[in-house]
């Protein structure tokens, strides 16, 4: 039925095939990496119906596909991360809490945030801040809460 004479003098074809197969690569990995060469698939047959040699044909394939990837990636990524709020723990950075138990140098306390009791460390160990001071999140490593306090947060800026 379709000898290799027809498939190998066929390369819209081929090239459509290939596009179709990374389409659906794509659609089952969600990867945002087989979609690029899908287009350069694309523009690679637009090429070969109008008869360009096999080499031109695999060189715009590659060229649009690294194009696509490296230039529109970011930007595909930003737009479907938009309305991604922080959660858990992460939407705590920043907040200001109360210590509740003294933070020693080089130990942690506890820190009292949105009605919550927390672990927490000083951002600069060896500081030592005491029960009663305000302090702001400054980012969360494990299940402790990095803080400094708001009255130096306020001065370093």
């Amino acid at each position: 039925m379709f000898g290799i004479e027809f498939i190998a003098g066929n390369w819209p074809l081929i090239w459509v095939i290939v596009a179709i197969v990374l389409g659906i690569i794509e659609a089952l990995t969600m990867g945002l990496t087989t979609i690029w060469f899908c287009g350069g698939a694309v523009v690679a047959a637009l090429v070969a119906m109008i008869g360009a040699p096999l080499g031109v044909q695999f060189a715009l394939f590659f060229i649009v596909s690294v194009v696509l990837l490296y230039f529109t990636r970011p930007i595909v990524q930003r737009k479907l991360n938009v309305g991604v709020e922080k959660t858990n723990s992460d939407a705590l950075i920043g907040k200001i809490g109360f210590v509740t138990k003294q933070i020693e140098a080089f130990s942690t306390g506890q820190v009292k945030l949105e009605g919550n009791e927390w672990t927490a460390i000083a951002e600069n160990r060896e500081l030592v801040i005491y029960q009663n001071t305000k302090v702001i999140v400054s980012r969360i490593e494990g299940v402790k809460l990095v803080v400094t306090p708001a009255e130096q947060h306020t001065e370093n800026k």
